[in-house]
């Protein structure tokens, strides 16, 4: 891919709609176009039923409305779904059980003791929280059962707002080189959860004394008091950028396909200045413990790791 030349002022650059449908049929979509012949037919074989016993004027005042809301439903979208699927989505989760647990194989039956209208009046058990994850190999890998395969890497960040206009060139190009270099789906998921500082001004407090200059230490203690006083004053943020490299199918070929494609992300974003590192089993399991509970504090350093070295600064 070859940039334009760059004379210092910003490029505008216009971002495609790379998920929009093509279009078949003038400005509709295949889809639009199916739903929209749908409702004609329905609509002239109802007229051609109705015609016998009902003036033309009472079928249009019935047909309007049908007519309006099989249009609606085939042009309107929202949340990037069309809107036959969307409210196919919201029935199915207001269907669903609201309330889910980890769960054995079989349901647990109450003791003797228990009296049934007891059970009756806390409402419905909760239902088996079924993950979509299966397993996780001792290569991070994880098994997503028929979804495939996944493999996840931390990914840093940089400053764009700080770089020069030639130097946000450079970056956007290696990371386009990146995206149309990508053979299979990569999804980036940024998090930010609360960070505290308490541990790292304890420690700064314990080890100021032992430093060999009374200077060393005024400047230890006093950033220390710099960090008490950032902590009460702002809410800190500690950001981490995941890379999740997805391959359809369950063989170990595939597990060995996302590893090899974390590390050539990790090869490629180096070109843009991001540091990219693939995650191992423990900090695999840390970075989505962290995802279902993310005020737990990490156990074993596992989360830290990654983030303390890529963009876990607040």
């Amino acid at each position: 891919m070859t940039l334009p030349a760059y004379d210092g002022a910003p490029a505008p650059v216009r971002i495609p709609k790379i998920e929009q449908d093509d279009r078949v049929l003038g400005p509709f979509t295949a889809r639009q176009a199916a739903w929209l012949t749908a409702v004609l037919v329905l609509l002239w074989a109802g007229w051609q039923l109705a015609r016998l016993w009902l003036p033309g004027v009472v079928y249009l005042a019935c047909a309007a409305p049908l007519a309006a809301l099989g249009t609606v439903a085939a042009l309107t979208s929202r949340d990037g779904l069309h809107l036959d699927q969307w409210l196919l989505a919201a029935l199915r989760h207001t269907r669903a059980p609201q309330r889910l647990a980890p769960a054995p194989d079989r349901p647990r039956d109450y003791p003797d003791w228990v009296d049934p209208r007891w059970t009756r009046q806390v409402g419905p058990e909760p239902a088996p929280l079924l993950l979509p994850a299966d397993d996780l190999d001792e290569t991070g890998v994880l098994r997503l059962g028929k979804d495939g395969v996944c493999a996840l890497a931390v990914c840093g960040t940089v400053n764009f707002a700080l770089r020069t206009g030639p130097e946000q060139q450079a970056l956007v190009g290696a990371f386009a080189r990146w995206l149309n270099a990508a053979t299979g789906p990569v999804q980036i998921l940024a998090t930010a959860r609360p960070i505290d500082l308490s541990g790292h001004v304890a420690v700064l407090r314990e080890r100021a004394g032992g430093l060999p200059h009374p200077a060393l230490e005024d400047a230890a203690l006093a950033h220390a008091d710099f960090l008490d006083h950032l902590a009460d004053a702002r809410d800190l943020l500690q950001r981490r950028v995941v890379l999740a490299v997805r391959e359809p199918g369950r063989a170990t070929a595939a597990a060995d396909r996302a590893v090899s494609r974390a590390q050539d992300a990790a090869r490629a974003l180096a070109a843009a200045d991001l540091a990219v590192r693939p995650l191992d089993a423990r900090q695999t399991a840390a970075v989505l413990a962290a995802g279902l509970d993310p005020n737990a504090s990490p156990a074993g350093g596992g989360h830290n790791a990654p983030a303390t070295t890529f963009g876990g600064a607040p």
